[in-house]
């Protein structure tokens, strides 16, 4: 078995964990590359050397390897998929601090984590992502989300307008500060902070969720991941801003964005003993209240 290992900076109650991580894995003989920079970090942050490894920086160097995993929390995970890209290589957040929808293997749970994945008590879950398409190259280098795209005013002053079309259908004209077009896996990040849905991972769906509409009446709406969407923003500024996940830029307003589904997925290791209606009910303290 071969495991590639990505992470940044990470929380300092996570050292002990992850000289374990690197021990059960050495006890299993299994060969383990690195991400560089995450390397380098362990080394002279951390003082921890580990045995027996390669490294990587870039994904044309992720050769043969059976399982990715990503130690951090969601941001990290998110960075990690522009090295996973299309391989479908299963990936496995590991949380480094408290929350995380996508980094859900907690510290406690690194051992039994672990042990299911030798013992091959796993099934492999696929989360779309959102391609976005121009005519100028904006995210040329990787031009995917799995979480969502979101457009905003680069400046505090002024609302924006944002054309959208679904389809060949006229949607809306959007009068925010911005537009979230959001994935299923993203359904629990952004958009979920503006009050947009919960969406099940694998639905086939899209959320285009407002961020501060000025007309009180408008409401996330869920569509078809089968349409295409167009965007076109109108205002007093003569820069807006772009972001997938982590990434962001800045573009004109006379741009034309459109956005579909990518033809490839991202595969997640879901454990047998994990559940994505178990993480709702644990990252946001469903039933705390002593009724439930």
């Amino acid at each position: 078995m071969r495991i590639a290992i990505f992470g940044r900076n990470i929380n300092p109650v996570f050292y002990d964990s992850l000289r374990r991580l690197f021990g059960i894995l050495h006890l299993h003989h299994v060969e383990v590359t690195v991400y560089r920079p995450f390397l380098d970090y362990m080394r002279t942050e951390i003082g921890f050397e580990p045995e027996y490894i390669s490294d990587f920086s870039i994904h044309h160097e992720l050769r043969n390897v059976d399982f990715f995993f990503s130690i951090g929390g969601d941001g990290t995970f998110l960075e990690a998929i522009s090295l996973v890209r299309d391989s479908r290589i299963p990936m496995v957040g590991i949380n480094s601090g408290r929350l995380g929808f996508l980094a859900d293997v907690a510290q406690t749970e690194l051992e039994s984590a672990l042990e299911s994945l030798f013992t091959v008590k796993y099934h492999l879950q696929p989360r779309s992502l959102i391609r976005l398409e121009n005519d100028i190259g904006l995210f040329s280098d990787f031009p995917y989300a799995l979480n969502e795209f979101t457009v905003h005013k680069q400046d505090t002053a002024q609302m924006i307008t944002i054309n959208v079309i679904v389809g060949n259908d006229y949607l809306n004209s959007y009068w925010s500060d911005g537009l979230i077009i959001a994935t299923p896996t993203g359904s629990t990040a952004y958009a979920l902070s503006v009050g947009g849905p919960i969406i099940t991972p694998t639905a086939a769906n899209f959320v285009i969720a407002p961020i501060a509409p000025h007309n009180l009446a408008i409401r996330p709406v869920i569509i078809p991941d089968s349409e295409e969407i167009k965007i076109r923003v109108e205002g007093r500024s003569e820069r807006y801003m772009a972001t997938l996940d982590s990434r962001s830029t800045v573009f004109n307003p006379d741009l034309e964005i459109r956005l579909r589904k990518a033809d490839f997925s991202i595969n997640v290791v879901q454990f047998d003993n994990q559940s994505f209606y178990g993480t709702l009910r644990n990252k946001l303290m469903w039933g705390i209240d002593k009724r439930n």
